[in-house]
């Protein structure tokens, strides 16, 4: 069932229900415990006079009804005399009564007066009946006399009475100033959360220009601090997703838009044989580009959804070294880079071999386009503590400290450097780093910028440990 008026009526309600509880509770614990205590406390000065009173109760049987009068006056009590008839069954019989305006048959067979006569003992007892709420002691005087005292409680449920009327006007009090402050407070709480729904609205809508404020330091209010921080989140991944869009839009019309611009002019004009193959060249260097990128992309996106799996198995970054500078030396050198492989033999690594190269080419290639012809670029493998690094190190101007952490972001390239790529290759480089347990990090001054990939150091098994010894033996001269 639906409740009209949403959390604010369900809070003030369970405010309302909470002090209804709490009185409720108390109202049961108090007036029980006060009841009994007042009457209780009145049956024990009842006891102690009629006790006290019992004790000089006449023998002479013509003194009887003055002592009544007299006793009834001292105790403010009813005082009937009984006299035993039999004690088995017990059996009474009203010889005087304090109150001789009325006749006794309401007391003929008390059953207080009665215990007496099986106990011997003085008896007490809270009796209702149709005249009201009494205290009853009834007192053995000798084995053929037993006095009834009785007295009234309405003075002392009076008191009861008074603190019922007070607690219940006191609970409707609670409850109406409960419900009150519950409406008010709720309602404040209410508004706040209606900012919020407001301002997740605005963000399910793609806005995320204005900011979720709230004042409150409780659950609220660092409800709307992450909310914020979710809609700065949200607004830089939209505009890294505008941007990606715009930047691989770019990126792919240049090369087609070059390829359509040479495929005009082979179509229309009459070529010589070397101009036709330097435009054949030119095509299939975009061509080239355009397949590059294509793999990017896909690397990324499968990045991105996850899908990209790597295989742990160990890794020789000293081969691979080798294989960076065999494959792509003559294009170093077509630059006027020199390019060598400095690295030391044993060192090892837990990843995917394909990718570790996939990573290694990317360094390489990233460090002879952003250098001037004439640069130096080193490759080298080393161990640290628990990881192996493998490092491409050049001697080039270096990357100013503002631009060291953003040229790992998709699609971005300083501007005014020696080259632009694609702007995805270190970004690629780092993903894959980080599905391999690694990670690559950049440190850069003037004059000497190093690139390092490091993955989980490991150990050659089975046929690559015994082709490395034999390896290693054979060098030994």
């Amino acid at each position: 069932m639906k409740i009209p008026g949403g959390i604010r009526v369900r809070l003030a309600l369970a405010v309302a229900a909470i002090v209804a509880g709490a009185l409720g509770t108390a109202y049961a614990i108090v007036v029980p415990s006060l009841e009994r205590q007042l009457v209780d406390a009145r049956l024990d000065q009842l006891e102690a006079r009629a006790v006290q009173q019992a004790e000089f109760f006449p023998d002479n049987r013509l003194e009887w009804q003055e002592a009544v009068e007299r006793i009834a006056g001292v105790t403010n009590a009813r005082v009937v005399v009984f006299t035993v008839l039999s004690m088995t069954p017990p059996t009474l019989t009203v010889q005087e009564d304090s109150r001789r305006s009325q006749r006794s048959r309401d007391v003929a067979d008390n059953p207080t007066a009665l215990r007496v006569v099986s106990s011997g003992e003085a008896e007490r007892d809270r009796i209702t009946d149709a005249a009201g709420d009494f205290a009853e002691v009834a007192v053995p005087v000798d084995q053929e006399i037993v006095i009834l005292f009785r007295a009234s409680l309405a003075d002392s449920l009076a008191t009861v009475r008074l603190v019922q009327r007070r607690l219940l006007l006191a609970t409707g009090f609670a409850l109406a100033l409960a419900l009150v402050l519950g409406l008010t407070a709720a309602g404040m709480l209410a508004r706040r959360l209606r900012r919020l729904e407001g301002a997740a609205e605005r963000i399910a809508s793609g806005d995320f220009e204005a900011p979720i404020v709230d004042r409150g330091d409780d659950e609220i209010g660092q409800l709307a601090v992450a909310f914020d921080r979710m809609r700065v989140r949200l607004a830089q991944l939209d505009n890294a997703r505008k941007e990606f869009v715009a930047n691989a839009s770019h990126e792919l019309r240049t090369p087609l838009f070059s390829l359509g611009g040479f495929l005009e002019l082979l179509a229309d004009e009459e070529l010589d044989d070397d101009t036709r193959r330097e435009f054949l060249a030119t095509m299939q260097s975009q061509v080239d580009r355009l397949a590059r990128l294509s793999t990017n992309l896909l690397d990324l996106s499968r990045v991105d959804a996850g899908q990209l799996t790597v295989a742990e198995e160990p890794v020789d970054f000293a081969q691979i070294g080798r294989m960076i500078v065999s494959e792509i030396e003559p294009v170093a050198a077509a630059s006027r880079h020199s390019l060598e492989a400095g690295s030391d033999d044993g060192v090892w690594a837990v990843g995917d071999s394909e990718r570790v190269l996939q990573v290694a080419r990317a360094l390489v290639v990233n460090a002879l386009v952003h250098t001037p012809p004439g640069t130096s670029v080193e490759i080298r493998s080393t161990v640290v503590n628990d990881r192996a690094e493998l490092s491409v190190e050049d001697a080039g101007p270096g990357i100013a400290a503002e631009h060291q952490e953003a040229v790992f972001e998709r699609f971005y390239r300083i501007e005014g450097g020696m080259a632009s790529g694609s702007g995805l290759g270190l970004s690629i480089a780092r993903e894959l780093a980080r599905l391999m347990k690694g990670s690559v990090r950049l440190e850069s001054r003037p004059g000497r910028t190093v690139v390092t990939l490091a993955l989980p150091a490991g150990e050659p098994s089975g046929e690559m440990a015994v082709a490395f010894s034999r390896e290693n033996d054979g060098a030994q001269p």
